[in-house]
């Protein structure tokens, strides 16, 4: 541990936890835990009230309730004690009978009917078991993208023709149309940023991803470096320096990485669209090797590209180790090896994240956020290259089906998707939904969920806004797939823990000081988290004007708004004026109507050329 990384400290190893105590303790320790769970409550509620929703605070809030009610039944036993001596005192022998059967059923009342300690123990456990039974369209976070919350969902039934194992390899080119797939990849990128072309959405994806890091309204520049992470869990090289030939011979029949095809249609798009030079794009998976099949596909059209292996090996570029540190928001990392990003991320000006969509036995599902596991080189090789080795901080510890079940705890995951040169980099969030793996390895199985109906999923998904697009993911795994993705194993709402820390990173519900460069900063939110209002319709608060979370698109969006249309009702009129007036004010981007990277009196007159009149 270098003198950078320093624990933050975690809140919650202070929360009471009665469900786990026998239950001689929880009566005798009841007052104070109480006690304590009020006080706590109150302090962490009153300055801001949506707290009240965190499930700390939903385990929290009936502890102090029922203390409240048994200091109030013991209270009112004692004022009936006091008025039945005093009705003894003056020989009304009845009414002082009376007074002590009330006495008696308010002790009983506030030791059972206050849900006592006992009863207060099986309320927790049953709020904790209906957490994963979330509020649905109920936003936590704030949305990020150049379209705030949008994630796209491009569905094509015509990229895949694959009968299942025994019918080759899913990823073969007789299974993965390529064309269907360039394709969706355009719809994909078109869609997310609301414009006609792919050139004209990969430039506004920049600009407004520069903006956000405080670059300025400025494009992709010429030189500046792309670091694409796929997924090749399959190619692990499980410590072995020369797997035979480099050539996928494990898991032939298994849909776990990111297909060649969806790489070879985000290759396309960079270089052909986006005018990206193929010298500047890195792209693999650090701990695993490159598999041929995948490079004897790419590179007739992309020689240039740098293919990352963890390995030497002719024709790809082995991973090195950067001088750019990682640090774990927890004291479990305290005496272990120090971690450092790889060089391609670390030097990288750009990440794109191309998950695979799937379920996991450890983590409930794994995404976007997981993806990053295969961001960190870790040396000497051990199982997955480090990832499980003890001389580093076991990643897999603060994963809910493995060390850390429920809801409200440390998450590595948000470490890695909040890192300024990790997932703070990231420019888009992908995930090759083509086939839709069940568990770590992509096991396939055709989905019933419509619109799949007993078909692949062959989607793809995309969004800028990294918790929105597992937001999303999440729905529809645990559509498919409820008893993988809510594992009893993972604890109540475990799955998606992660979620809930990263939309308020700036204030999680586990109380951790996220700070993962060790500058003494904390995150911001990382972007917003909701759940759709059910399988068959798939929409969210943005979807139906209800809230600022999520908007799921899965067709061509509307004709974009004119300038100055800020809430894009298509009028520019009294709203936007005052909408207009502020963010001039202010010298927002926002009033750059002309796109012309000033604000001044050209934006006016675009505005003014536009508007419609008063409301």
């Amino acid at each position: 541990m270098t003198e950078h990384q320093v624990y933050k400290g975690s809140k919650k190893d202070s929360k009471p936890r009665i469900a786990h105590a026998s239950k001689k303790w929880v009566k005798r320790l009841f007052p104070l835990f109480g006690l304590l769970s009020l006080i706590w409550f109150l302090a962490r509620v009153i300055p801001k009230p949506n707290r009240a929703t965190y499930p700390c605070m939903r385990v929290a809030a009936p502890l102090a309730s029922s203390f409240i009610i048994w200091v109030l039944g013991l209270g009112a036993a004692a004022v009936a004690m006091r008025m039945a001596r005093r009705q003894i005192g003056a020989i009304r022998y009845v009414r002082a009978g009376l007074c002590v059967l009330a006495a008696g059923a308010a002790v009983w009342i506030g030791i059972n009917g206050s849900s006592g300690p006992a009863a207060s123990a099986k309320r927790t456990e049953s709020i904790q078991l209906n957490m994963t039974a979330e509020s649905v369209n109920v936003p936590i976070g704030l949305a990020r993208g150049y379209k705030p919350g949008r994630v796209v969902w491009v569905h094509d039934p015509a990229a895949t023709d694959w009968a299942g194992p025994g019918d080759g390899s899913c990823w073969e080119t007789a299974h993965i149309d390529q064309t269907v797939v360039d394709s969706m990849m355009s719809r994909a990128v078109r869609w997310l940023a609301g414009k006609p072309t792919d050139a004209q959405a990969w430039d506004a994806l920049f600009r407004h991803f520069n903006i956000q890091r405080g670059r300025g309204d400025i494009g992709y520049q010429a030189g500046e470096k792309i670091a694409i992470k796929i997924n090749l869990t399959l190619c692990h090289v499980s410590g072995s320096a020369n797997p035979p030939d480099r050539v996928l011979n494990r898991y032939l029949d298994k849909a776990g990485n990111t297909n060649p095809q969806m790489v070879m249609s985000l290759l396309r798009q960079l270089v052909n669209r986006a005018g990206i030079a193929q010298s500047d794009i890195s792209v693999g998976d650090t701990v695993t090797f490159f598999p041929q099949q995948w490079y004897d596909y790419l590179t007739p059209e992309f020689a240039s590209v740098h293919y990352l292996d963890h390995y030497p090996f002719s024709g790809r570029t082995q991973v090195q180790f950067s001088s750019t540190p990682f640090y774990w928001s927890t004291p479990d990392s305290i005496g272990k090896e120090d971690d450092y990003l790889p060089v391609s991320f670390a030097e990288a000006d750009y990440i794109i994240n191309f998950a695979v969509l799937k379920s996991h036995e450890r983590a409930g599902f794994t995404v976007c956020a997981k993806n990053h596991y295969g961001s960190l080189f870790r040396s000497p090789p051990g199982n997955l290259q480090g990832v499980l080795n003890d001389n580093y901080y076991h990643l897999h510890n603060s994963l809910p089906c493995d060390g850390a079940p429920g809801q409200g705890l440390y998450r590595a995951l948000v470490d890695l998707m909040g890192h300024a040169d990790l997932g703070g980099k990231t420019l888009i969030h992908l995930i090759d939904g083509l086939f839709g793996g069940k568990g770590w390895d992509g096991t396939p199985e055709k989905w019933s969920l419509a619109p799949f109906n007993a078909d692949w999923p062959s989607s793809l998904f995309a969004s800028q806004d990294a918790v929105a697009i597992d937001s999303v993911a999440y729905d529809f795994l645990a559509a498919e797939w409820p008893q993988l993705v809510e594992d009893s194993a993972c604890g109540p709402g475990g799955a998606q823990d992660y979620l809930h820390e990263a939309a308020l990173a700036d204030n999680p519900p586990s109380g951790t000081f996220y700070d993962p460069e060790g500058d003494g900063i904390a995150m911001n939110s990382l972007g917003v988290h909701e759940h759709w209002n059910n399988s068959s319709d798939k929409q969210y608060t943005r979807n139906l004007g209800t809230g600022d979370g999520i908007e799921l698109i899965s067709s061509e969006p509307g004709a974009e708004a004119r300038p100055g249309d800020f809430n894009e009702d298509g009028d520019v009129d009294g709203s936007d004026l005052r909408s207009f007036a502020g963010y001039y004010h202010a010298r927002s981007p926002e009033a750059d109507l002309n796109e012309d990277g000033g604000i001044g009196e050209a934006d006016v007159a675009v505005f003014a050329t536009n508007f419609g009149g008063m409301e």
